[in-house]
């Protein structure tokens, strides 16, 4: 996405406007370009924590996703939710209140380390579902009426998707509406338009061409939400659209998590996003989550520790060992992991991201907008706090992420 779709009726000098650039272009759909992102970890926002400071100085130290078993039993009982994680929402879902203050009516994208505040976009582009469902998670949580109609107005402002030609349609609106409590009749157009899209002969909703670009692409960001999506009004299409995308991955000779498809060749693997991009692996296994009860545990057996990074908190790009992290990808691994009941494993992840990364005004810090282009590198990110949200929502039992 070079561009969120808004900017389509601008001038060119309105395109390139801070408001409009860089930062609505999901998951490095860019040419790599050294930047910001190449530098080293501790020069983050001047502090350095456990997961910026030198590799020598982090050996003798035990990540809560990787400690023995034995090490964490007393941590999660199955049965009872750690005290951290239910501090940890409520310092997530103030923040979001506090977020709405600042942004109003427009969808907040990222927000400086430093100071905290947010770039922020008029139509919501795709991230613009994960604030709505943020909303919805932040009214289920205080019960205040203010809060509710803020998430009602947000997702009423969605709606603009719903005939856009891209596959982000899942991110837009199954994650807007998973927890609205009138979002039923705005979820079943948009899964109904999508089904409109689905491409029988290519087995998938293509990428689409809201954002430029080819509109024959398959590309991991646009699994997650669908398959949960479709599934609503066709199973057969869901469970269709992720087995192709899982196909491409699982048969490409080297790591890959775009292909473009023409007559002529066929299916051809896309070099961006890079191979080592870490939100790949991480939309995935989100994406095999939720379309298990579809395709059968079976099918999906193993996948789990292959798409787990070794790390709670990876790199954003596996290939640059001295770029950043980013914690978007460990929220959506961490929930991913959840739904697929591997709570231990999840609640590792989850709390090396509250205390190493979760500031004291909820703020998830170090997660990686668009590396290559050197956009957002080491910024807190809507997707982020809503998965971390959902994932400790979930982890606490206030939410059941299996209605919708």
């Amino acid at each position: 996405m070079r561009a969120d779709a808004e900017g389509a009726a601008r001038s060119p000098e309105e395109r390139r406007a801070n408001r409009t650039a860089p930062d609505t272009a999901p998951e490095g759909q860019r040419a790599d370009r050294t930047g910001p992102g190449t530098a080293p970890e501790g020069q983050r926002a001047g502090r350095t924590g456990p997961d910026t400071a030198p590799e020598g100085q982090r050996a003798n130290r035990t990540d809560p996703a990787t400690a023995p078993e034995e090490q964490r039993a007393n941590r999660t009982d199955p049965d009872t939710a750690p005290e951290w994680a239910a501090s940890a929402l409520g310092s997530v879902l103030a923040r979001a209140a506090a977020t709405r203050t600042e942004a109003g009516e427009r969808f907040p994208l990222h927000a400086d380390p430093g100071s905290g505040r947010w770039k922020t976009t008029a139509r919501g582009s795709w991230t613009g579902g994960f604030w709505a469902g943020l909303l919805w998670l932040l009214a289920r949580h205080s019960g205040a009426p203010s809060d509710r109609e803020a998430a009602r107005a947000c997702t009423a402002g969605l709606a603009r998707w719903i005939e856009a030609d891209t596959s982000t349609r899942g991110l837009i609106f199954w994650y807007g509406t998973l927890f609205a409590d009138d979002g039923a009749r705005i979820r079943d157009r948009a899964a109904r338009a999508c089904r409109d899209a689905f491409d029988p002969e290519l087995g998938l909703v293509p990428w689409g061409s809201a954002f430029g670009g080819p509109r024959l692409m398959a590309r991991v960001d646009g699994v997650p939400g669908m398959v949960p999506l479709l599934a609503t009004v066709d199973a057969e299409a869901a469970a269709s659209h992720l087995r192709r995308h899982l196909d491409l991955c699982q048969n490409s000779r080297s790591p890959s998590w775009s292909w473009r498809h023409t007559e002529a060749t066929g299916w051809t693997s896309c070099a961006d996003p890079a191979p080592g991009w870490s939100r790949g692996p991480a939309w995935l296994l989100l994406a095999v989550a939720e379309g298990a009860p579809l395709l059968g545990d079976d099918a999906l057996a193993g996948l789990a520790d292959a798409l787990v990074p070794a790390r709670s908190v990876p790199l954003a790009d596996t290939a640059r060992p001295a770029g950043p992290l980013d914690t978007s990808a460990a929220a959506i691994t961490a929930l991913a992991l959840l739904r697929l009941g591997h709570r231990d494993r999840a609640a590792g992840i989850l709390e090396t991201l509250v205390e190493r990364h979760l500031t004291a005004d909820g703020r998830l810090l170090d997660g990686c907008y668009d590396l290559g282009a050197g956009t957002a590198v080491r910024h807190e990110l809507i997707w982020g706090d809503f998965f971390l949200a959902y994932a400790l929502a979930e982890l606490t039992g206030r939410v059941d992420g299996h209605a919708g």
